[in-house]
């Protein structure tokens, strides 16, 4: 077959950034009847419904989404005044999650939770660290049959045990014979009482995810550091829509903080074949955030950068993979193509959460993308994610 022919054939469309939204019941249908009152559930506190895990309060239920049962779409306000049967079923039911992508045109979808922290670091509140490990197995156990199922269309990454970094390694061994495609780490396990990722102590962590070809992925807001921040960027008396933005603009450049830890930790320099995704982070900070880094590590620390193998910037091009969607600044994009290559972005919607692409998110993205090659749309679009995923 001739390239021609190759680029006329529709494209192959990878949405890398989605959520669920954790049903009230999700946990307790799953658990055998000892646990059912044990693993994290829904329940009314003082009148608002809040989620508890062993008796420990976690934080109030929010439907996490912005797209209604009738398929309309709401402010950003919408997460905290609905209950799951104003949210769209697709945001938390595989079957009409796969309807919404037929209606999208998208292929695949990888998928993020909510309520549980972005990066699952919320399920380590509880002291019972047994039931901690059999509530995260339960939740990747759950998404392994919906990968399955859906025939390697959907696909939920499994969380980490991140308060152990022997745990993690056992957990991504395991889902690994599970079929998983990667995995949802969050930010600071130190925040749980592990080593920071910058630790050697991690290496066998990083070895495993090499040898199972498992990309390591760090959502915005995925550690009880980043959400922390979160609720302190915007000041009080903005209006409560206002507060969402700015805390939603920031957790964006929240993640160059995990981008450049990771470059400088050498881990790339160690594991030169691990791959890792900043997710629903936008693209547009990327170049300004290495040439800063370069600069930087010459300025401050001319030392330490003397042991890397390469300038900090280089490692984006080899190792790390950004995801776009909204921004609409066209020479910037090519700016990010130049820097980084076409080979390491990928297209997301963030369905259903507030700043989803929604109800046409592959028009939306259209005239964004119309700067670049045809091929480079493709990439971008579903050919880099298809082969990150083995898909």
């Amino acid at each position: 077959m001739t390239e021609t022919a190759v680029l006329e054939e529709k494209p192959y469309i990878v949405d890398a950034d989605s959520h669920w939204t954790e049903h009230p019941e999700f946990f307790r249908r799953l658990a055998p009847p000892k646990y059912k009152d044990r693993v994290p559930r829904v329940e009314e506190i003082d009148g608002v419904p809040t989620w508890v895990f062993d008796g420990h309060v976690m934080g109030r239920f929010y439907a996490s989404g912005v797209v209604a049962r009738d398929g309309s779409k709401a402010s950003g306000s919408a997460i905290q005044d609905w209950s799951i049967e104003d949210l769209h079923v697709g945001a938390y039911d595989p079957k009409v999650r796969l309807e919404v992508m037929d209606a999208f045109g998208i292929d695949a979808q990888v998928i993020y939770p909510s309520s549980i922290g972005l990066g699952g670091q919320d399920l380590a509140c509880v002291d019972d660290e047994a039931l901690r490990r059999f509530t995260i197995e339960l939740y990747n156990d759950a998404q392994a049959r919906i990968q399955a199922e859906s025939n390697n269309r959907l696909l939920p990454l499994p969380l980490m045990p991140a308060w152990s970094i022997e745990a993690c390694v056992a957990e991504a061994k395991r889902v690994a014979g599970l079929g998983a495609r990667g995995v949802n780490m969050t930010s600071d396990p130190q925040d749980l009482g592990a080593p920071d990722l910058a630790s050697p102590q991690w290496d066998p962590f990083w070895a495993t995810l090499v040898e199972h070809q498992l990309p390591v992925h760090f959502h915005i807001g995925a550690s009880v550091t980043g959400m922390g921040f979160y609720g302190k960027y915007p000041w009080a008396s903005h209006p409560i829509n206002t507060q969402l933005a700015i805390g939603g603009t920031l957790l964006f450049i929240g993640n160059a903080r995990v981008v450049v830890n990771m470059i400088l930790s050498r881990v790339f320099d160690r594991y030169p074949e691990l791959q890792m995704v900043s997710v629903e982070s936008g693209c547009g900070w990327i170049p300004f955030i290495l040439e800063t880094l370069d600069y930087e590590m010459s300025e401050n620390a001319p030392d330490d950068l003397r042991q890397m193998k390469r300038k900090p910037s280089e490692y984006f091009k080899s190792n790390i993979y950004a995801t776009f969607w909204f921004e609409n600044n066209f020479n910037r994009l090519s700016d990010l193509v130049n820097t980084v290559g076409e080979d390491r972005i990928l297209f997301e919607t963030d369905f259903p959460h507030p700043t989803c692409l929604y109800p046409n998110p592959l028009q939306s993205v259209e005239g964004k993308l119309s700067v670049l090659s045809e091929a480079a749309r493709r990439k971008i679009l579903g050919e880099n994610a298809r082969k990150l995923y083995r898909l």
